[in-house]
């Protein structure tokens, strides 16, 4: 018997900023939308998490920076990844006035059993 999921993905967003939660929302909203539509996911298959006011040093300085992680299940390529990028790098720099300069991001292309939830895996 074939089991059909659709496939979860995960971004994790860790900066030095402390944000409102009105910016935390927007960012979480807007992360969302943007994550589905570039891999090419249902919303309800995205996770954002947001870790504000984490100390971080960035070619040896403090400062506006950033660091995140996405976490896939597929839908992942050179491509999409150049794309979540540069959005992500823009919601960064209009939310929380961190230059793209300052962000690094991580892609994670994982299996299904790597994938936990609901008391199993994918």
């Amino acid at each position: 018997m074939c089991k059909v999921t659709k496939l979860v993905t995960a971004l994790r967003l860790s900066d030095i900023t402390q944000m409102c939660t009105v910016i935390a929302s927007d960012i979480l909203r807007d992360a969302t939308k943007a994550v589905a539509k570039i891999i090419g996911k249902p919303e309800s298959y995205v996770m954002i998490l947001l870790n504000g006011g984490v100390p971080i040093a960035f070619s040896g300085t403090e400062g506006p920076a950033a660091y995140g992680e996405v976490i896939s299940i597929g839908g992942l390529s050179p491509t999409v990844n150049a794309k979540l990028s540069s959005v992500i790098a823009d919601l960064l720099q209009t939310k929380l006035s961190i230059d793209s300069s300052r962000f690094y991001i991580k892609f994670f292309d994982v299996e299904r059993s790597f994938f936990g939830f609901n008391g199993s895996t994918f």
